[in-house]
């Protein structure tokens, strides 16, 4: 399955959040960690962020939302 990866701009349009308002979800652990893609360079799957972009608008709490951000990136590492 070829997945996309979004930029910032990218991810920012899809979330409706601003850049900080994504770094802090992420040191939240309200948001995925972005994937690196090169120096200074990272990205989003645009699975992850569609994922997200779900639980909020199905009104999971936060505890789920770090739930499924752990199994986002757990996902991750078992594809790797």
């Amino acid at each position: 399955m070829l997945q996309t990866i979004l930029r910032l701009p990218a991810v920012k349009f899809e979330s409706g959040y601003s850049r900080s308002t994504i770094y802090l979800r992420i040191a939240q652990g309200l948001w995925p960690k972005p994937v690196n893609l090169g120096v200074r360079m990272v990205g989003w799957p645009n699975s992850e962020v569609t994922a997200m972009n779900a639980a909020r608008i199905a009104g999971k709490t936060d505890d789920e939302i770090r739930a499924l951000v752990i199994k986002l990136e757990a996902a991750r590492k078992a594809v790797a």
